[in-house]
């Protein structure tokens, strides 16, 4: 709450009293792509942009040389409901997926 005083002709003040509202944001989810030795970098690739539509090619790409290199990659951070459908989605295409609260 922010108080405020507002001088009215004739000398008298009228305090006024504003309501901050503060947005609590949702806690935000990553959804992270495992390596595995069974599926071929292409499959992963096509699997990624019809799981996760709004990766281009070439984000898809990267996700899944990240993954490849390091073990782990970073699909997308987005809301619990949507991680969780595509974590899910992901898994029964075969790719191993988990989510994880973002920091």
């Amino acid at each position: 709450m922010v108080l405020g005083t507002i001088a009215r002709p004739g000398g008298t003040t009228v305090v006024e009293k504003k309501v901050e509202r503060v947005r609590k944001l949702s806690p935000r989810y990553k959804v992270l792509l495992h390596n595995d030795p069974v599926n071929t970098m292409e499959y992963v690739v096509k699997t990624l942009r019809q799981v996760v539509p709004q990766l281009s090619e070439q984000d898809a790409i990267a996700v899944m040389l990240e993954t490849h290199n390091t073990g782990i990659g970073l699909v997308i951070i987005c809301d619990i409901e949507p991680a969780e459908f595509y974590s899910q989605t992901l898994n029964s295409k075969g790719l191993t997926s988990t989510i994880e609260k973002e920091t």
